[in-house]
C-alpha cells in the first residue's frame, strides 16, 4: 500500500510542500489527458486509498469525495484537450496538463513527486517516481482525482454522443467502440493521431 515515506523523506530535507502528480487517460482514442496534483498533510491518514487501477469505481468516488473536501488537503486537476493531443503528441499533452494543475495550486509545492519517469525540462523540482501511485500516499490521491474526473467527463460526452459508448469504456479501444468507429467514423472529440481513428476509412466529420 502507499504510504508518506518519500515525502516524510523529503520533510526532512526541509520541503514541505510536497505534491504528488498523476495522469488519465493517455491510452484511449478519444477524450482528453487529465492530471492531478495532490499535497496531503504530513500528519494524512485515509486507511485503504491505493493507486486507482486497483480500486472499484465506487471505491474511486468515495476516495474521491473524501480527498477534494478535506480543507487540510490542497488539489487541483487539469486537462489537456484531443486537439492538443493531435498537435503535440501524447506524451507532451500530457505533461502539459501536469504542468497546468502544480500551477493552478493555491501554493507552489517545494518539491513534486511524478508517477513515471523524470520529465525534461518540468517547470517544477521534481522526482520520477516509476510506479508512483503504489508507494506515493500524495501520488495515489492525485491518481483517484484525475481517473474520476476523466471518468465524469466521458460520461458527459456518451450524452453528446451515445453512439459511442464513451460512458462504458471511456475512450478506449474496445472491441465496441473500434465497431462503433467502423459504422459512424470519428466524432470531433477523437484523437485523430491515434493510429485506430487516422486509419478508419469513414469520412472524419460526425459532430
Amino acid at each position: 500500500m502507499p504510504d508518506l515515506s518519500l515525502e516524510l523523506v523529503l520533510h526532512a530535507r526541509g520541503l514541505f510542500r510536497i505534491a504528488g502528480i498523476d495522469e488519465a487517460g493517455r491510452g484511449p482514442l478519444a477524450g482528453p489527458v487529465a492530471a492531478a496534483a495532490v499535497i496531503l498533510p504530513g500528519n494524512f491518514v485515509c486507511h485503504g486509498l491505493d493507486d486507482s487501477k486497483k480500486l472499484s469505481a465506487p471505491r474511486r468516488e468515495v476516495f474521491y469525495k473524501i480527498l477534494t473536501t478535506d480543507p487540510s488537503v490542497q488539489w487541483t486537476v487539469a486537462t489537456a484537450c484531443h486537439e492538443e493531443i493531435d498537435r503535440l503528441n501524447i506524451l507532451a499533452a500530457t505533461h502539459l496538463a501536469m504542468s497546468r494543475a502544480v500551477a493552478a495550486l493555491p501554493m507552489i509545492p517545494d518539491h513534486c513527486l511524478i508517477d513515471g519517469p523524470r520529465i525534461r525540462n518540468f517547470p517544477h523540482p521534481h522526482d520520477g517516481i516509476v510506479k508512483g501511485d503504489g508507494l506515493s500516499l500524495s501520488i495515489a490521491a492525485a491518481s483517484i482525482i484525475a481517473k474520476v474526473t476523466r471518468d465524469r467527463i466521458m460520461r458527459e460526452l456518451d450524452a453528446e454522443f451515445p453512439e459511442f459508448g464513451f460512458a462504458r469504456h471511456h475512450g478506449y479501444g474496445t472491441k465496441m467502440h473500434l465497431e462503433a468507429l467502423r459504422t459512424h467514423g470519428p466524432c470531433r472529440h477523437h484523437r485523430r493521431s491515434f493510429q485506430p481513428v487516422a486509419q478508419c476509412s469513414l469520412p472524419l466529420g460526425l459532430g
